[in-house]
Order: structure tokens, then C-alpha cells, then sequence
């Protein structure tokens, strides 16, 4: 005797379909395979049946990316988050794993170095490129995760933890690595170490003057969240690691500005704390969002509101640079 068919409309456990869309993308069908992760999970959805699209939907994401069809991966990674949104999936330990899990399937890929041929440059670009749409895609799922998480239970700045899977991301995979927008991200997770163990490695590898600015940078946005714990600790952590690795700590003006600034936080000083703007203002000045987070600073810990009529322009800045 035959086993009873659905009924028309009906529809099967998931897993009958992860099965069965798992075997069209190991037939190389990634395309078709696309179409049908979108067109059943939506079937479930309809049917609020969202546990069960949120399975297809990760299987899907994870396969094609195991595959390496990135476009194809982080569209369905996007699609898992919409879903989660959909469902009012709750912010939790659990859905965190779910979300680390395909954040994990991203490739790490390193980048080509010393090509010096027309052949190999052929390849440096093809890697360059493919690399822009590793970032691009991973950048698009965290940060709907981030909105997720907003909305239904993290911090009002989004996960931590996501914060960080992107920042390192952004920094182990981009082409030309955007500092201030690492350290966006690392100043909102929970991982101060990571954040310094991945400057140091800046360190290592930038050009004369950027390493100042990157710890001046780190620690300014630290304090212009109130956080003036990490921000200690970033400094001592960095500079542990530097000693350990037998490096040159950067000695410069912009760095003793720094040291003094988080000295005076510890204690009520508005007096000092001008003078020390004042007395460093040329350092303060190379580069141009630094007097923006003094400002912000200087309203976190002493309540001075800002004078400058442009306040809020680097603000913005910094908010498009997190995807905000």
C-alpha cells in the first residue's frame, strides 16, 4: 500500500525539503536551487509556520555559501533575519548561535600578495573584486541581525557579539581596510582584547602616522560612549601586546594627549580638560571628527553641552559608517 500524500496545499516538514534543496546544490544548480530556498521558505511563512522557514532558510544560507556562491548565501542570510523579524523571533542565546553559525560559513580568504606579472595582476583584481562581495555580503546580513536584535531584546546599539563578528570581518576581509569603521563597530561589542590584539596588528602593517591615530581614534570613540573602563583597558591591553610582540609603542603628541585625557576623566576637571583641547589643539586637528568626539566627551562626563552650531555633522558620519 502507497504512504498517504499530503493534501493538496499542504505542506511537509521542513526537512524534507532541506534535503531535497541540499541535492540540487551539490548537482551545481546553485541559481534553481536559489529560487526554490525563496519560493518554499515563503510557503511557510505564509502558513506561520516561521521555525520551519527559519531552517530552510539557514541550511540554504550555509550550503551556498559551503559553496561558495556568496551572493547567493548572503541573500538567504538576509532573508533568515527578515524572517526572524516576521516571526517576532525573540533576541536570545539560542537565535545568537543561529546567526553566529552562518556568520561562520562567510570565507576568510587571504589576499593575494606580490604579483608582479600581467597574468597575476589579472588575479589580484578578480580577488579584490571577489573580496568587495565577501564584505558587502556579510556587512548586509549583521547588520539586519543588528536591527533584529534592536528591536526584540539586545542593546539599543544592537548585539555586541554581532558588533564584533562584523568589525572582524570588515578588518580580516576588506581590500583597503576602513579603520574608523572597525572601530565603530568594536567600540559597540564586548571584546576590548580582540579590538586590541586587531590594532596591533594595524600596527604592524600600516604607514608612518596612521598607528597614533587608530589608537587616538579607538580610545576617543570608547570615551564619547562613556566608557571610559574599555577605554583604559584598550590602552593597557595594547600596549601589553605591543611589548610582547617586541614592538614600538608610537610615541607622539596626539599620544600623550590621550594618556593625560584619560587621567583627567578619572576625576572632575572641566578646567583641565579644556586646557588639555587647547594645548593640543594641532594634534587634536589632524583629523577633523576628533574635536566632534570631545565634544560628545565632554557632555558624557561633565555635562558640557556642545557650542559648535555644525554639532551632530560628524555624528552623522560615523552613524553611516555603521550602516545606521
Amino acid at each position: 500500500m502507497s504512504r498517504e500524500r499530503p493534501k493538496r496545499g499542504t505542506l511537509p516538514p521542513a526537512q524534507e525539503n532541506i534535503e531535497k534543496l541540499q541535492k540540487v546544490v551539490e548537482e551545481g544548480n546553485y541559481y534553481g536551487a536559489q529560487q526554490m530556498y525563496k519560493s518554499i521558505s515563503a510557503r511557510y511563512v505564509s502558513a506561520q509556520r516561521y521555525s520551519e522557514s527559519l531552517d530552510i532558510l539557514q541550511s540554504g544560507a550555509c550550503i551556498q555559501l559551503k559553496h561558495g556562491q556568496i551572493t547567493c548565501g548572503a541573500e538567504l542570510a538576509v532573508l533568515f533575519v527578515e524572517t526572524l523579524v516576521k516571526g517576532k523571533i525573540p533576541y536570545d542565546s539560542e537565535t545568537l548561535d543561529r546567526v553566529r553559525k552562518i556568520y561562520k560559513m562567510f570565507p576568510q580568504i587571504p589576499l593575494p600578495q606580490h604579483l608582479p606579472d600581467d597574468d597575476e595582476m589579472q588575479q589580484i583584481s578578480e580577488a579584490l573584486g571577489a573580496a568587495k562581495i565577501r564584505v558587502e555580503g556579510c556587512s548586509s546580513f549583521l547588520k539586519a541581525a543588528m536591527k533584529w536584535s534592536v528591536e526584540f531584546g539586545a542593546h539599543r546599539s544592537g548585539s555586541p557579539e554581532l558588533h564584533v563578528m562584523l568589525a572582524e570581518y570588515i578588518y580580516s576581509e576588506s581590500p583597503e581596510v576602513d579603520m574608523a569603521r572597525v572601530s565603530y563597530h568594536f567600540v559597540r561589542g564586548n571584546s576590548p582584547k580582540k579590538f586590541a590584539s586587531v590594532l596591533v596588528n594595524f600596527m604592524e602593517k600600516c604607514y608612518p602616522g596612521e598607528d597614533d591615530l587608530a589608537i587616538a581614534r579607538a580610545i576617543l570613540m570608547y570615551l564619547s560612549l562613556g566608557n571610559l573602563r574599555d577605554a583604559n583597558y584598550l590602552m593597557d591591553e595594547i600596549k601589553k601586546q605591543v611589548e610582547s610582540k617586541q614592538l614600538d609603542f608610537p610615541q607622539s603628541d596626539l599620544i600623550q594627549f590621550i594618556i593625560y585625557l584619560l587621567q583627567t576623566l578619572q576625576r572632575d576637571a572641566v578646567p583641565l580638560f579644556n586646557m588639555l583641547r587647547a594645548s593640543y589643539k594641532t594634534s587634536i586637528e589632524r583629523e577633523p571628527v576628533f574635536n566632534e568626539l570631545l565634544d560628545e566627551i565632554a557632555w558624557k562626563f561633565y555635562q558640557v553641552r556642545r557650542k559648535n552650531p555644525m554639532q551632530g555633522v560628524f555624528g552623522d558620519i560615523f552613524k553611516m559608517m555603521g550602516g545606521e
